[in-house]
């Protein structure tokens, strides 16, 4: 955590105050098997767009054109970008970059896909504000997105269930909704590292809910008082169809936003799935081109079950 701040303030003082917020997610936060170099996972919200992006490629943190990222920003927002300074000497961040009218818009009722949400709901810190302090509105803000879990998971809960059960099938629901190379059993590795944060957000909002008469409580879980319409569950999954359409696009945005993707992409490639994938020539020189059969094979390939922490690829 202690490295994470640090990185966090050095990103900060780059952006030269157009930074709202830096908020710390994913497998190191987690202690879910990082890799000692792999990059730290941060959602970066900024004020407005360009004068970060300014900002960062004034400070020599970032080597894409402002206009690009700028415009690239509104279409399927997040934007991701890596921040590396000192050539990654002194850390490296893979950072989701989001204003808050995004940010807002994703946590709320009628999110355009689960990109953000399905991250934001795990278990996160906030490792940089400006001054150090909690931030009001994202605290509602995050709140918001788990109390009204139930809407968008409810409809597949197996009754009956408790805090952790819904943990569970959440990060289920929300992994099958994009394509990752990890194996498949991922979201359980997940799950695992978190199940007290789960337990202690989760339980309110059932408490809540059977307080308020739609569930029940019982000595082996919750069960619902009336179990989400089939209708609710074809709403949510048009959603994360549509949420899977987006997520895989975004690719193609981090071609162009995440420097030196490709290398990137390759070592974590190998590192979740435990084998070693030997690149041609040709896919290293055009990617776009040569790299998606392989890609899509990858995919189909993925193992069951994660390698154990310490196993070569």
């Amino acid at each position: 955590m202690a490295a994470a701040r640090v990185l966090a303030a050095e990103l900060a003082v780059a952006a030269d105050g157009t930074v709202e917020a830096i908020l710390l997610y994913g497998s190191h936060l987690l202690g879910a098997r990082p890799d000692p170099h792999s990059a730290l996972d941060f959602v970066v919200v900024v004020r407005e767009y360009r004068p970060f992006y300014e900002a960062l490629h004034q400070a020599h943190e970032m080597h894409r054109p402002v206009r690009l990222l700028t415009a690239l920003a509104r279409v399927l927002p997040p934007n991701v970008i890596a921040f590396t300074p000192g050539d990654g000497k002194r850390g490296i961040a893979k950072c989701l970059v989001v204003s808050r009218e995004h940010l807002l818009e994703a946590l709320g009722p009628n999110p355009k896909d689960h990109f953000l949400l399905g991250r934001l709901v795990q278990r996160i810190a906030l490792i940089w504000s400006p001054d150090g302090g909690p931030v009001p509105w994202l605290d509602d803000a995050l709140d918001g997105a788990r109390t009204h879990v139930l809407e968008w998971v409810g409809p597949y809960l197996h009754e009956p269930f408790d805090a952790e059960g819904v943990g569970r099938r959440l990060l289920e629901v929300c992994y099958r909704g994009e394509l990752r190379p990890e194996a498949r059993d991922r979201s359980a590795t997940i799950f695992d590292s978190q199940r007290d944060h789960f337990r202690q957000v989760l339980s309110p909002v059932l408490e809540r809910e059977a307080a308020e008469g739609r569930l029940l409580a019982g000595s082996e879980g919750y069960r619902f008082a009336r179990f989400p319409a089939r209708a609710r569950r074809r709403v949510w999954d048009r959603h994360f169809r549509r949420s899977k359409v987006r997520a895989t696009a975004r690719w193609l945005k981090h071609v162009l936003t995440f420097d030196n993707w490709l290398p990137y992409l390759h070592r974590k490639a190998e590192r979740r799935l435990g084998m070693t994938i030997e690149l041609t020539p040709l896919e290293r020189r055009w990617p776009l081109v040569f790299l998606w059969p392989r890609a899509v094979r990858v995919l189909l390939r993925r193992p069951e079950r994660e390698s154990p922490p310490g196993a070569s690829p």
